[in-house]
């Protein structure tokens, strides 16, 4: 449970560098669709009813684009630059379509830093088991900010 867990803030501006990347590979399960489908009422049968899906050149239940970016945006979120960090704007594309039970490796990578502006460029990498391309594009992202005082300093360990 990620509520009530202190967590340390990320990475600043000034601690990330042009060439700093992280991995991580994950599979869907059903619990991961179902939990999708029950936050956002996404009823679409090409996501659910696999006698459907059948009959679409797909041929099995797909994963929903969001949900691929919703994993680009918790690797931002918990690793780089990580926590206090915030996607400003994302230009994605899914090239090939993700299966439900697939296994995907999503890779993000710092392009980019403007410091100036305070934001960081990441690239987005994703691809299946058949090392096909799922997503891919890039993100803006607002790191962490320094704290200002001593009183928002005691926030690094934030709830």
């Amino acid at each position: 449970m990620l509520l009530g867990k202190r967590r340390k803030l990320g990475k600043k501006i000034g601690d990330v560098t042009v060439g700093e990347e992280y991995s991580k590979t994950m599979s869907i399960e059903d619990k991961d669709i179902l939990l999708y489908l029950g936050l956002t009422n996404d009823a679409n049968p090409l996501y659910i009813q696999h006698d459907y899906a059948s009959q679409t050149p797909y041929k099995r239940p797909l994963v929903p684009s969001v949900m691929l970016y919703g994993m680009v945006s918790s690797l931002v979120s918990s690793h780089l630059p990580g926590p206090g960090s915030h996607i400003t704007e994302q230009m994605l594309q899914y090239p090939t379509p993700l299966h439900h039970y697939s296994e995907v490796t999503l890779t993000i990578k710092v392009i980019e830093v403007k410091s100036d502006q305070h934001q960081i460029s990441l690239s987005v990498n994703g691809v299946n088991e058949e090392k096909e391309e799922v997503i891919t594009g890039t993100v803006q992202v607002t790191p962490a900010f320094e704290p200002e005082s001593m009183t928002a300093r005691s926030l690094e360990n934030f709830y």
